[in-house]
């Protein structure tokens, strides 16, 4: 198993001090997420040879793996010419993820709720022209349901991943997604849900979200009333109430062997605090599995 930082905190820093901040906290790994010079939301990749030298140079001086990458495309958007685009994106960035020796890539599903059907549909188109040009270069997949995706909930986006029925295609639990990902059960049965991906769970996302649910949907107050606007945070273990021990309790039980990323969004201010934290208490509740 890797523990990885998704450093999304740092990402107004230069690639190379990022890194370099990175290793100096303590982590070995890194989960590169958007970046507006490198890899932007939803545009085509910035990275050309010389900004990806200049990562692998760092990677290589401070000895931080690339634990996997995740491009952040809409490739499952009902518009065809925006999925067309998408699938552009994602096949450059896939040439960039070989290049700089990463075998793992992450992603969400996209697509809009209120369009499902379509967004599905979408989503295959994609993975019909995708699937064979990851086959090809040896890049593993993960993905994930995310709130205001066409898919967001566990069970149905894992039954999802095993029917694209491909062994390196796999399921990746974010943890701060949880109460999205119980659907309409007003708690979460982080356990269960866990469990339902058996051996398809390959990655998780670590931090932690309130119950937006709780308190009989009041736990926020969204204006105006029945608005669709999905709410969830990516908070430090302990401010929020995802369930921890059933979380890395059913980690251990199974011997997970994937890659548990930590992924605080919520603290810039204090990001280098809040990711040494995350370090030292997942460290202690997994480190046992660590390869």
């Amino acid at each position: 198993m890797k523990i990885a930082l998704d450093p999304y905190m740092f990402r107004k820093l230069p690639m190379a001090e990022m890194v370099r901040t990175v290793a100096d906290i303590g982590y070995s790994s890194i989960e590169l997420s958007p970046r507006e010079e490198f890899m932007p939301f939803f545009l085509h990749p910035r990275a050309d040879d010389e900004r990806v030298a200049e990562l692998k140079g760092v990677l290589r001086e401070t000895g931080v793996e690339l634990a996997s990458v995740l491009p952040l495309y809409k490739w499952s958007s009902p518009d065809e010419e925006e999925r067309r685009a998408a699938v552009r994106y994602w096949r450059r960035m896939i040439e960039v993820t070989v290049e700089l020796g990463c075998t793992l890539m992450n992603s969400e599903f996209n697509g809009r709720p209120e369009r499902a059907a379509e967004s599905e549909a979408a989503f295959w188109r994609s993975m019909e022209e995708l699937l064979p040009v990851f086959e090809r270069e040896g890049i593993a997949l993960n993905l994930e349901a995310h709130p205001d995706d066409f898919c967001e909930v566990n069970e149905p986006a894992v039954d999802l991943v095993r029917a694209i029925n491909r062994p390196w295609v796999n399921y990746l639990y974010c943890a701060p997604h949880t109460f999205h990902l119980s659907g309409d059960d007003p708690g979460a049965d982080v356990r269960r849900m866990m469990s339902y991906a058996g051996d398809k769970l390959k990655h998780v996302h670590i931090a932690d979200t309130f119950n937006h649910k709780g308190s009989s949907g009041l736990r926020y107050i969204l204006n105006p009333p029945g608005t669709p606007a999905r709410i969830h945070q990516h908070l430090d273990i302990g401010q929020g109430e995802v369930d921890w021990d059933a979380f890395f309790g059913t980690l251990r039980d199974i011997g997970f062997d994937g890659v548990a990323t930590v992924c605080v969004f919520a603290w810039e201010e204090r990001a280098r605090e809040s990711s040494a934290f995350m370090l030292e208490r997942v460290t202690k509740e997994l480190g046992a599995l660590v390869a």
